[in-house]
């Protein structure tokens, strides 16, 4: 027994001082004690004794430990999109990614195609497909019209003229007091026909070659390729025989329409109008497409058939004025001598030679629809047309 007391017992590991002990600071508080100035209702002065302070970076408004302070002149919401270098993707602008309207590499689909106007573009961008097809393209393509369209239409138009009988018709029926038929008129008019229709049909051949030859140096100018006027015109000999045939059948269901009434004839006209263009490229069904095309797509593809329709009237229509102010000074039958039948011939081919930019307006016109129309169905680029067309 003794009557000293027991010497204090440290805490285990606790690490903190005795309030009891004499060596520990004066003021400094208790585990179980508050600091000195503290009230109910006040939060601490700072983090208890014991436990470690926040790292270095912590910010409180964000809540994130270790989180580094953002770069000088950020905001939220951003507005003029993360200051260089900063951000998720560093120099990039906000929302990274592709501009609007962009298709990776190999999609099928290129917003700037040569030929194929992209959805959306308007008529501006087929105006300026159209554009571009006669710049790269004209010094093939006005051969293979002057070759295909002007002067079979030309030969054609002299041939028509030399055999017309209305000139021999006119003094018979004059000299006559009751109107008789004139002598031989069955003979003579079945000349003309078996002329013009025979005729027509071998012009229509030799002007499916200049479309195929024509679509053919266009689409490969446009995805890039070399477009010489000898391959063109053997692509065109290849298909023509084919197109003619298809062509021929546009044009009786055309025809017949017509008969019926000129409503069904426009409206024939318009709805084939892509047949061609699908034969060429797709070479399966090409009234049945043409027809769905139309359906599909009509205010568009009605659109640029009739800017193309217009085109090719007005071109047509002002040579044929021009021929038959030309030729009337050389009276009713020019062919009566060679001066004469001189003078006509020339006539007749400026004037033909006068209507190529409308043969050039209707090809360029309808391949660059046709395009496009394929451009809303599924994507396209001009390297699979070409593909396409062999």
């Amino acid at each position: 027994m003794t009557d000293q007391p027991p010497p204090p017992t440290p805490s285990s590991g606790s690490g903190e001082p005795d309030p009891s002990d004499p060596s520990s600071p004066a003021g400094a508080p208790g585990p179980s004690g508050p600091p000195p100035g503290w009230g109910p209702g006040m939060p601490p002065a700072g983090p208890p004794s014991g436990h470690a302070g926040p790292p270095p970076g912590w910010d409180p408004a964000q809540g994130v430990w270790g989180a580094a302070p953002p770069p000088q002149g950020w905001a939220f919401p951003p507005t003029e999109g993360y200051p260089p270098g900063s951000g998720p993707y560093g120099g990039q602008p906000w929302y990274p990614g592709p501009p609007v309207g962009w298709y990776p590499p190999g999609y099928g689909f290129d917003p700037n195609d040569a030929l194929v106007t992209p959805p959306g573009a308007g008529l501006g961008g087929w105006f300026n497909r159209c554009a571009g097809a006669l710049r790269r393209g004209w010094r093939q393509l006005v051969p293979i019209m002057l070759l295909t369209q002007v002067l079979p239409a030309a030969v054609l138009s002299v041939l028509s003229l030399g055999l017309d009988p209305s000139a021999n018709w006119a003094p018979q029926a004059g000299s006559s007091a009751s109107p008789v038929l004139p002598d031989n008129f069955a003979a003579d008019l079945l000349s003309l026909l078996v002329v013009l229709i025979g005729g027509s049909l071998l012009v229509g051949l030799v002007q499916s070659v200049g479309w195929g030859a024509g679509t053919w140096v266009i689409t490969q100018q446009a995805a890039g390729q070399p477009a010489s006027l000898e391959s063109a015109l053997r692509y065109g000999l290849r298909r023509a025989l084919g197109l003619w045939g298809w062509t021929l059948l546009v044009s009786l269901l055309i025809g017949v329409g017509f008969c019926f009434c000129v409503l069904p004839g426009i409206y024939l006209g318009f709805a084939l109008s892509m047949a061609g263009p699908v034969y060429l490229f797709e070479r399966h069904n090409p009234i049945g497409r043409s027809f769905r095309m139309f359906h599909d797509r009509l205010g568009l593809l009605l659109g640029r058939v009739a800017l193309v329709v217009l085109a090719v009237f007005v071109g047509t229509a002002i040579p044929g004025v021009l021929e038959g102010l030309g030729t009337s000074p050389f009276g009713t039958d020019p062919f009566a001598s060679a001066g004469t039948a001189a003078g006509v011939v020339v006539v007749i081919g400026i004037t033909a030679v006068l209507a190529l930019p409308a043969h050039l307006a209707q090809m360029i016109g309808l391949l660059v629809t046709y395009a496009e129309q394929r451009a809303h169905e599924a994507p396209v680029n001009t390297a699979g047309l070409a593909a396409e067309l062999g």
